[in-house]
């Protein structure tokens, strides 16, 4: 009789046990929380009040957000154009270690990310998220061609898309990349082909050519599709990612969407219903259509009942374009750039420093703060952490949980040593506590002093700001601190060197390719 007790209670123990690892893991799963990244297009720092009270566009919807988790201060892109942030975000690692050393893709390059790097989506894929692709891509897919053997022009030209047959799949899409659902165009909304392409099928085959050479709502000629309506691309977008939200909310799995505008880029195409209403320029108007979208986003993530555990993400890809009409602006009191230096291009602050805020609800307390640097490269570790993957070496070689920020905006768990900073010439700088030094003499833009202006060889060679203490970076100091020199130089070389910017096993960055030119600039680090 005792042995039965025995097996009796050695049975018992073993389902209790079960269960409770069962229970335990599907707590773990029901805790992950759905992740929502939208990105900004050319969406400067002063551009929202919460930001900038003394800029002149209304923005409450973006306001709220803000104040209902965290924002952060001194978040930074890590590239001051298009492409190259793009690039880093959804792999965590800086542009220039790719092939694209300078400048951006256009709406006819070849995908730049390889199908054996892991991604964000694919990171979260593994783990069981939904994951999703909405909106502008502008990192490249391969289009289907007509003649394989007939090589096609860059994409700045009608005729580069004359061998693009529109009737098949296109390779290297989002959805190789670890996207489940994808649904976008290839470039930016001023860059043909104007072509929506959803889970790597193109919706329509284009059968007019179109052309716009307004002031602010201007866009290539190029192949352009009847459903491909250039005034509603961006409420086409949201409208898509309220079905997603409203659909993936019903299910168990948690899920990943990353809503990538085309807005306020140019074309600059308020809606009837927003035109004229900032008193500014169509850019102010543009503006507040997207807040109101965001205020839109907002209800629905509410109504699906899934507020508590879902992170909001709001960001931009770079600072303001100068296509905005930033000087008419101004002129009108609104600086879209708000006290810094530059804009969009440029390696200036104004080029990518913009706003960067995360609601959170379970675990961000509202109106936080965090003044720490971050970087967009950094969502790749935030994602990891959150679903507790250990990155391998060759992941995210340039990003850094922001996870310890959201509980504690000024922890010491943040890694962060220094960030780097790119122009669209392929001009470097590094950014370390309050110190930034610039590898060039001007903005590395299009701001002045450009490069290879009247004037600029007088310069000197490089920069040195104290950020503490001159944020417009008006006052270069660049020969006065040896030793900070000297240390940034050496820290910016070991980034280089180690193909990486966070702990790990030496990583190669990707051999030359596009701007193989500017990439030459980094010999003067060892000269």
């Amino acid at each position: 009789m005792k042995g039965w007790y025995k097996y009796f209670f050695v049975a018992v123990l073993f389902v209790v046990t079960v269960n409770c690892q069962s229970v335990k893991t599907t707590e773990t799963e029901e805790a992950r929380p759905n992740i929502i990244y939208v990105l900004a297009d050319d969406l400067g720092y002063g551009d929202i009040s919460i930001y900038y009270p003394e800029g002149k566009i209304s923005t409450p919807n973006l306001d709220a957000l803000g104040a209902a988790g965290m924002i952060f201060t001194d978040a930074h892109t890590s590239s001051a154009v298009c492409t190259p942030t793009r690039y880093g975000i959804i792999t965590g690692r800086y542009n220039w270690r790719s092939p694209l050393k300078s400048s951006v893709l256009t709406g006819n390059s070849k995908a730049l990310i390889p199908q054996k790097r892991t991604t964000v989506a694919s990171l979260l894929k593994k783990e069981g998220y939904e994951t999703a692709f909405i909106g502008k891509w502008h990192l490249g897919w391969d289009w289907a061609l007509k003649d394989p053997t007939v090589e096609s022009g860059e994409g700045w030209d009608p005729g580069d898309f004359d061998n693009i047959d529109f009737s098949k799949k296109v390779g290297n899409s989002p959805n190789t990349l670890g996207f489940t659902y994808s649904y976008g165009h290839c470039g930016s909304l001023d860059m043909a082909p104007y072509v929506y392409v959803e889970n790597g099928m193109p919706t329509m085959v284009p059968d007019s050519v179109t052309v716009s050479k307004t002031k602010y709502g201007w866009w290539r000629k190029g192949p352009t599709a009847r459903d491909f309506d250039f005034d509603d691309v961006t409420p086409n977008f949201f409208r898509k990612s309220f079905g997603y939200i409203k659909e993936k909310a019903k299910g168990k799995s948690p899920f990943f969407l990353y809503l990538a505008l085309p807005s306020p880029h140019t074309p600059i195409l308020p809606t009837e219903e927003w035109q004229g209403k900032s008193d500014l320029l169509p850019y102010g108007d543009f503006m507040m259509m997207i807040d109101a979208y965001m205020g839109q986003l907002t209800a629905v993530i509410k109504e699906a009942g899934i507020e508590e555990n879902t992170i909001v993400i709001f960001t931009s890809d770079n600072g303001c374009s100068p296509a905005a009409g930033i000087d008419e602006m101004m002129a009108k009191g609104h600086n879209p750039t708000g006290i810094y230096r530059g804009h969009k291009a440029d390696i200036f602050e104004g080029g990518h420093r913009v706003p960067f805020m995360v609601k959170w609800p379970s675990k961000i307390k509202p109106d936080s703060q965090s003044d720490k640097t971050i970087c967009t490269t950094d969502l790749m570790a935030t994602c990891a952490e959150i679903v507790g993957v250990d990155l391998k070496d060759s992941e995210g070689e340039d990003s850094f949980s922001m996870l310890p920020l959201f509980n504690n905006p000024t922890s010491p768990d943040y890694k962060r040593e220094a960030t780097v900073h790119h122009s669209i010439n392929g001009s470097f700088a590094i950014r370390k506590d309050n110190w930034k030094m610039i590898f060039c003499p001007g903005s590395g833009g299009w701001s002045a002093p450009k490069p290879n202006s009247e004037g600029i060889g007088d310069l000197p060679k490089f920069q040195l700001y104290d950020l503490s203490k001159d944020p417009q970076e008006k006052n270069n100091v660049y020969g006065q601190f040896h030793d900070v020199e000297s240390a940034l130089t050496r820290l910016m070389v070991s980034y280089i060197e180690n193909g990486r910017s966070n702990p790990g096993e030496k990583q190669k960055n990707d051999p030359d390719g596009y701007g193989s030119k500017e990439w030459k600039q980094l010999e003067v680090f060892y000269n």
